[in-house]
């Protein structure tokens, strides 16, 4: 049974995707490329999420294995070290096609993680 300090990681994920949704509520990915704030802004969020991911221990990670949490973690190391690649449309992708999805997941795991059953609680 994987340790419960984990959680604070999920809550961090969970803001920053509701941070980053909310923030692009309504845009497009033109607002997005000529916003420097909101597209630095998206950038951060998506590094913090990815940077609370790898606190999530594996035990809790298989629980939704349909989350892709390599990759999740691998873009945070290119928005730190390689911030000049990601092309604005791969951000904005992320956003608009990868982080409904997550945030749902996360929210999932936030809620079978909080009834001290263990990983596998209904």
């Amino acid at each position: 049974m994987a340790p419960r300090e984990f959680r604070h990681a999920l809550d961090d994920m969970l803001a920053a995707i509701d941070g980053i949704l909310g923030a692009t509520v309504g845009k497009s990915l033109a607002d997005h490329t000529g916003d420097w704030l909101l597209k630095h802004g998206v950038q951060r969020g998506i590094e913090i999420v990815s940077e609370a991911s790898r606190a999530v221990p594996d035990d809790i990670q298989m629980l939704r294995p349909d989350v892709p949490w390599r990759k999740i973690r691998g873009i945070g190391n290119v928005l730190r070290h390689e911030y000049h690649s990601p092309s604005a449309r791969i951000i904005w992708g992320i956003v608009v096609d990868e982080l409904p999805p997550l945030r749902e997941a996360v929210a999932f795991l936030l809620l079978h993680s909080s009834r001290g059953n263990g990983p596998g609680a209904p």
